[in-house]
């Protein structure tokens, strides 16, 4: 292993950031994989809520996260839930979408860093038949398409958290989501069914399933994970 240390950017929305006292129980996967390595890596969290590729960079996130790489950093970059919906105002078309991400993906070799291109992470929403519904086919594949072009390391969460979605079922999957009922937590006090955002256990779940397509993708960061003592 190497024994330089090394910082991973994530960069993303919602579905991965850090999340203020008022948003808890909600947790964003990447709040737990910044504490699955050993002590050569430091995670920085750059992903915000509602933000898309396209608000990301405008709003000036980007720059900031390019100007502090050094060689051997990792970018971990995933978007999607906001850039693909018409009727938000962080809305990317898909030709932009892809443009971004190449951006994200170019500037971030520039600098000697490694980019890692994620799928979004799946919606829970299943059809009649209990089959987890593919929510992200466009913008998920824009994403294997710019990984596949660019020959990027791509973690396809989305796959994977509907593989997860698959084997809990409709009812069990709620756990991995913020489902609250009415009076069980003061954020919340009338409730809440978030089948998008994560509860703290769902959000562990996200980022094991994270740290597994590391490993697959034979990243050199999948050996700075800390190994649980037998």
């Amino acid at each position: 292993m190497a024994s330089d240390s090394t910082t991973v950017h994530l960069v993303g929305d919602s579905t991965a950031a850090d999340k203020a006292a008022d948003e808890r129980p909600e947790t964003g996967w990447g709040t737990p994989f910044a504490d699955r390595f050993d002590g050569s890596v430091t995670v920085e969290n750059h992903a915000r809520n509602g933000r898309s590729t396209r608000t990301f960079i405008e709003e000036g996130r980007w720059q900031p996260v390019v100007d502090a790489l050094t060689a051997d950093d990792y970018v971990f970059v995933q978007f999607g839930h906001n850039d693909e919906v018409p009727s938000k105002e962080q809305y990317t078309p898909e030709a932009a979408f892809r443009a971004n991400l190449e951006r994200f993906v170019d500037e971030t070799r520039e600098r000697g860093a490694n980019p890692v291109l994620l799928t979004p992470v799946a919606r829970r929403r299943f059809d009649e038949s209990g089959e987890p519904t593919d929510t992200h086919r466009e913008y998920a594949d824009l994403t294997r398409t710019v990984a596949r072009d660019r020959d990027v390391p791509l973690v396809d969460a989305d796959e994977r958290s509907r593989a997860l979605l698959r084997e809990l079922g409709p009812e069990a999957s709620k756990r991995l989501y913020n489902h609250l009922p009415p009076d069980e937590h003061p954020n919340y006090p009338e409730g809440v069914a978030d089948d998008t955002h994560f509860s703290e256990y769902g959000a562990r779940r996200v980022a094991d399933l994270v740290l597994a397509g590391v490993e697959e993708v034979d990243l050199e960061l999948a050996a700075r994970v800390a190994r649980d003592d037998p």
